[in-house]
């Protein structure tokens, strides 16, 4: 589990910070661990190493949201006396998107039954106009762009657009962020999956 003070809040979310520093006495996170923080969603850890107080820069100083390096070494002292050799888990990450995504989201290991389910899916959704491949392949390309700015690139209104990115996120395929939004590991497997079995559906079909 993390937990932040509100001033790390916003650093978190833009992706300013990307470490944290704490005094455990065990790990309580794991590389590849996605932890809900409350309110700005999840954090996705990338590494974890134990290291002292010594081994800290101020380039460590600032990934981790301080002024300088002395800024946070007196961080870490409330919690009691440090000295150079004081052992502290150095802790990267990075924002993982909201902390409601569906679940599945993160399932990137589509069968042939997942990937011919989430087409049929689509295809529905774009009984009464085709959008919603152009939808993805721009938020790939996209990624973390405002919603408004993506709406113009498609010639449509930002409202109706979030709405159908929310259709979606439901099917697990994207993700919300502070600002725009990324595909999610299922939607990522989709789209590299489709192709394939549109193929093999096309050779299946052959006389």
């Amino acid at each position: 589990m993390l937990l932040f003070k509100k001033a790390f809040f916003a650093g978190l979310t833009s992706g300013a910070i990307t470490l944290t520093f704490r005094r455990w006495q065990k790990p309580h996170v794991k590389p590849g661990g996605r932890y809900r923080c409350h309110p700005i969603g999840v954090l996705q850890v990338d590494d974890v190493r134990l290291v002292t107080v010594a081994d800290l820069t101020p380039d460590d100083a600032r990934a981790a949201g301080f002024d300088s390096h002395p800024a946070l070494v007196a961080y870490l002292a409330e919690l009691g006396p440090l000295a150079a050799e004081t052992p502290l888990y150095r802790v990267a990450l990075h924002h993982g998107g909201d902390g409601d995504r569906v679940e599945g989201a993160l399932d990137d290991a589509l069968t042939a039954d997942d990937v011919a389910a989430i087409a049929s899916k689509l295809t529905r959704m774009d009984r009464e106009g085709a959008w919603t491949a152009k939808t993805l392949a721009l938020i790939g390309k996209h990624p973390r762009v405002a919603a408004s700015k993506l709406a113009v690139k498609l010639g449509r209104e930002t409202l109706p657009f979030k709405v159908d990115v929310r259709k979606l996120k439901k099917l697990g395929l994207t993700q919300s962020f502070e600002v725009g939004y990324e595909l999610a590991p299922r939607g990522r497997a989709y789209l590299a999956a489709a192709p394939k079995a549109r193929k093999a559906r096309a050779r299946t079909r052959r006389p």
